[in-house]
């Protein structure tokens, strides 16, 4: 009986469809072109290349030579028919230590060869990681709003340890079986050209197939990758959100669907393994069967006439297995190096990303010392793939040097919005963002950002010590000024009380630490920055109303002197601002002083009833 009555796919049918369809959309190419972004990187480590070419080509040589060692040993010793059994004795003694001096300079070539490869293989994937990270954080948020960070995360692990294989074995041993391959057909030939012909007809015969597949094994060797980053992604995005899902005890559904993304990977994985299978498989078979018949042929040479010698034939048996072993490497290799090469298309796709927030060729400097002024001129902007709905329409706003500002207003009233053109995550679709007179547009966005100090309402911690994430505003900030900074923003005390004090292993995120703890390590390492313009993105929002009020008066000393940008939900936060703008569908429709704004009966004056009639 079926065990699908109802006559639909089954889940293994379907992904074996999707993989077929998956395929097909690939390039049909067999481009290697990625794979030239390698060779910077072997540039810069020279010495270690030409050593391990040096100690590649003694072994390959020393391999070679073992075959006419072999061959004296039959033809001198043991194929010594009228000599005396004296000096055949002797002729076999003296090409045994011909054979081990070649087999010990052929151990420790091999050795050093290893050595040199997998030291200069991990030296340049750890060079490519490095140089794969700076870029991507140097990449703007609009790159970020498309890939997910575990996407990231999956080329810059999964592909990267597939192209580590391939320059710290693969490239290796396909060189050293090409090299072999030559030279042992080489010396086919000196030995007998006749039977020479014979493999080199076998070797076009095996390199039909090789091509065949090594075209589809790229192919699935990209959609694998693909289907993998999709995996991770989507382990790291529901990982993050665990608290959440738990909540909602929706953890039979995530699992479910990460199985889905696994399983698709897995037929994937396996349609490429079934491939390179049936690739060597071919391979393999077609040589073996192959040189025994042409061994055959030889043998019967040796038997009927003078044209070969017995040495000679053991010596050209000995060269095919050793030509016949490249080949069949050199298909193991070559799938290798296909499945690198899809790797590396998907590594160099994310090196060829191109941050649309960069710095001029001659960028503008910004005035020493800087004023901190801001200004927004009909600054209009939409997220990228939300052309229809703009989040800032229109909108100006001048805060002069050490003025304190407040940003209010509903939900998606662009408040945030400000501050990510400020910090240069986006420039503007139109109109210009100034500080201290400057388009920012015509600097440098670390210029920018270096005059910037911000508070997010999301206090994101490192997993390091509270000393280190203090310190992280500012690296050159000393120990002094960073507890002093800790003790202005009221977390001097907490932070005594943990096991190891400044120097407590705070985990992944800060998770030890309570919302207003973590809310006050932020405010901690935006104060120890010094920037001359603070941006606070509702820095008190989880504080409790004694820890706010102590945070509160911290911040109206650090504002002090300083141009001050504040988001608020919380109107009682902002009571105290020099002026409140109230903003509404990205526009500025409000402003004023909190007295000013509660007598006209606009937005404003709502947004307070509601607020502080539900605090009454």
């Amino acid at each position: 009986m079926s065990d699908n009555p109802q006559g639909r796919p089954s889940a293994g049918n379907l992904l074996q469809q999707e993989l077929q369809q998956a395929v097909g959309r690939l390039p049909k190419t067999r481009d290697l072109r990625p794979l030239r972004q390698i060779i910077p990187y072997f540039a810069r480590h020279k010495r270690d290349a030409v050593f391990a070419t040096v100690f590649m080509l003694i072994s390959v040589s020393a391999t070679l030579a073992i075959t006419f060692a072999i061959r004296l040993l039959v033809d001198r010793g043991f194929g010594a028919g009228a000599r005396e059994q004296g000096a055949a004795a002797e002729a076999v003694n003296e090409n045994f230590l011909l054979l081990f001096g070649v087999a010990v300079i052929l151990a420790a070539a091999t050795a050093l060869r290893y050595l040199f490869v997998a030291r200069l293989g991990e030296r340049v994937v750890a060079d490519m990681r490095q140089a794969l990270y700076r870029h991507v954080l140097n990449l703007d948020q609009a790159f970020f709003q498309k890939v997910r960070a575990g996407e990231v995360l999956s080329r810059l692990t999964t592909d990267m340890a597939v192209v580590e294989t391939l320059v710290g074995a693969s490239v290796s041993v396909a060189v050293r079986n090409l090299l072999t391959l030559t030279g042992a057909l080489a010396l086919l030939l000196f030995v007998s050209e006749t039977l020479t012909l014979l493999v080199l007809l076998l070797l076009v015969t095996v390199l039909a197939p090789l091509f065949l597949f090594g075209r589809y094994v790229r192919k699935l060797s990209i959609l694998a990758s693909d289907r993998q980053a999709e995996a991770v992604g989507y382990a790291s995005e529901t990982l993050d959100a665990l608290e959440t899902i738990q909540a909602f005890h929706r953890e039979e559904l995530a699992s479910a669907n990460f199985d889905d993304r696994i399983e698709a990977a897995f037929h994937c994985s396996q349609a490429r393994v079934r491939a390179r299978a049936i690739m060597t498989g071919m391979v393999i078979g077609f040589v073996f069967l192959g040189i025994l018949g042409i061994f055959w042929l030889g043998s019967r040479s040796v038997v009927g006439g003078p044209d070969l010698s017995g040495g000679a034939l053991i010596q050209f048996f000995f060269l095919s297995i050793l030509a016949a072993g490249s080949v069949a490497d050199l298909s193991e290799s070559w799938g290798e190096i296909q499945k690198a090469s899809g790797a590396m298309q998907r590594i160099s796709e994310l090196f060829a990303t191109r941050s649309s927030v960069t710095a001029p060729a001659d960028p503008t400097p910004l005035p020493d010392p800087s004023r901190g002024e801001l200004a927004f001129e009909a600054v209009t902007f939409s997220y990228p793939g939300r052309d229809d709905q703009p989040a800032l329409d229109g909108f100006s706003l001048h805060v002069a040097p050490g003025e304190t500002v407040a940003l209010v207003g509903p939900s998606g009233a662009g408040k945030s919005t400000v501050f990510r053109l400020i910090l240069r995550g986006f420039d503007p679709d139109a109109g210009v963002v100034r500080l201290d007179g400057v388009d920012l547009r015509s600097t440098d966005p670390i210029a920018v950002r270096s005059r910037l100090a911000l508070v997010a309402q999301d206090a994101h911690l490192f997993s390091g010590t509270p000393l280190e994430n203090i310190r992280f505003g500012r690296e050159e900030a000393t120990e002094e000024e960073a507890r002093a900074a800790a003790v202005a923003a009221q977390a001097d005390g907490f932070i005594h009380a943990l096991p190891l004090g400044y120097g407590t292993p705070l985990g992944e995120r800060g998770k030890g630490l309570s919302g207003g703890q973590k809310q006050r390590l932020a405010i901690a390492r935006a104060l120890v920055r010094d920037a001359p313009v603070l941006l606070l993105d509702e820095a008190t929002s989880a504080l409790d109303a004694e820890s706010e009020r102590l945070v509160q008066e911290a911040l109206e000393r650090a504002m002090t002197g300083r141009t001050t940008l504040i988001i608020a939900h919380r109107l009682a936060t902002v009571l105290k601002a020099d002026r409140i703008v109230v903003m509404e569908g990205g526009r500025v429709v409000e402003e004023g002083t909190h007295g000013d704004l509660s007598a006209r009966g606009g937005l404003y004056a709502r947004l307070a009833k509601l607020q502080f009639s539900d605090a009454a």
